[in-house]
């Protein structure tokens, strides 16, 4: 019998306590490996030579050199792996996402006062053996820029949707590298495009942050989600941090519900809780789209929304980080088109305004 090696991770991070406690709770993980710990990018360097590890742990904000300057250098001349572990603040947010769109593949939060230990080494955990394996190919960091010149080129429910209206919607859920391939959709969508909610797995704090940068970049007004919120064209809601966001209806009137409760398939924002209150609600007046992410969130909403009258669209594999979500919504029969994530957004337009 073949005995699977473990997965060696270093961890940098200027934080003794930090690399400490990360260090024990990984290793408590029988296929997680911690080979060594660094606190800063220097030392960093010598080790990922020395030890050659699967995956990379990086604080950004560190002495010597930060984890921005130091992720664009590994990017470019020694490409791994790299989830950014960052502290909730407005500051860190923006960094974090910065580091998503030089390469690093997820984000997760430091533990505070309201996020224990415990639940930061299991999504560590699982955001490891995630990006494990995944091809990280040397690139110079990206520029935003080109993504303003892209935007110019079976599950039972009680359903409350009406049979059609003028008001349609456009439900997207995404988790591992996620937020590049939101970016690479949304871009694309004219002003005029019918209302947009997205779930995007991510800690608090971050998904402000992100629906600024993405507003920034849209025709469409993009912002966070605020409980009451009308979905309507020309606009798209990003699902707090720590919050489910829930499609409701008042007559023929969208709006959106944003509550805690229980996590669904340890995320909160849940994309199945998302879904399947757009297939309750709105039903063949919604169009529903899967992108890259680990485990099958998203799939049985699918379900519920395909069943209830939708269009559904699967990002490709070979475009995904991940293929894990949308290859679960794929196996319950539910998507209608598999498409590469430069052509979604044109195939989504398509369908949803014929």
């Amino acid at each position: 019998m073949i005995i699977a090696k473990p997965i060696k991770v270093l961890v940098v991070d200027d934080s003794a306590i930090v690399r400490k406690v990360f260090s024990q709770e990984l290793s408590k993980e029988n296929d997680i490996e911690v080979v060594g710990t660094a606190p800063d990018p220097y030392i960093a360097r010598d080790k990922i030579v020395a030890l050659k590890p699967d995956v990379i742990t990086l604080d950004i904000e560190m002495p010597r050199m930060d984890g921005i300057t130091f992720l664009k250098k590994l990017m470019q001349h020694y490409p791994l792996p790299v989830i950014i572990v960052s502290s909730l603040t407005p500051k860190g947010s923006k960094l974090a996402l910065e580091a998503l769109s030089i390469g690093a593949l997820e984000v997760i939060s430091k533990p505070s006062a309201a996020y224990s230990v415990g639940d930061m080494s299991i999504q560590l955990a699982e955001k490891i053996r995630a990006v494990h394996g995944i091809r990280v190919v040397a690139r110079k960091p990206s520029k935003e820029g080109d993504s303003q010149a892209q935007t110019q080129s079976a599950i039972q429910f009680n359903s409350k949707a009406l049979a059609a209206t003028t008001n349609k919607l456009i439900a997207i859920g995404a988790s591992t590298g996620g937020t590049e391939a939101i970016r690479r959709v949304i871009t694309r969508f004219p002003r005029t495009s019918p209302g947009v909610l997205i779930v995007q797995h991510m800690p608090a704090q971050f998904t402000t942050t992100f629906a600024e940068r993405m507003n920034s970049l849209c025709e469409m007004e993009v912002k966070e989600a605020e409980n009451g919120d009308t979905v309507s064209n020309g606009k798209i809601l990003i699902a707090p941090g720590n919050y489910h966001m829930l499609l409701k209806r008042s007559g023929a009137r969208y709006y959106v519900e944003v509550k805690q409760g229980p996590m669904v398939h340890h995320q909160r924002p849940a994309v199945d809780v998302l879904f399947k209150s757009v297939a309750r609600y709105a039903g063949a007046n919604a169009l529903g789209i899967i992108l890259t992410g680990m485990g099958s969130d998203g799939a049985a909403g699918m379900a519920s929304m395909k069943e209830a009258g939708s269009i559904n669209i699967a990002q490709d594999e070979n475009s995904c980080v991940v293929y894990g979500m949308p290859r679960e919504a794929v196996k319950l029969g539910c998507v209608d088109y598999i498409e590469d994530i430069d052509r979604i957004s044109g195939l989504a337009l398509r369908c949803i305004t014929s």
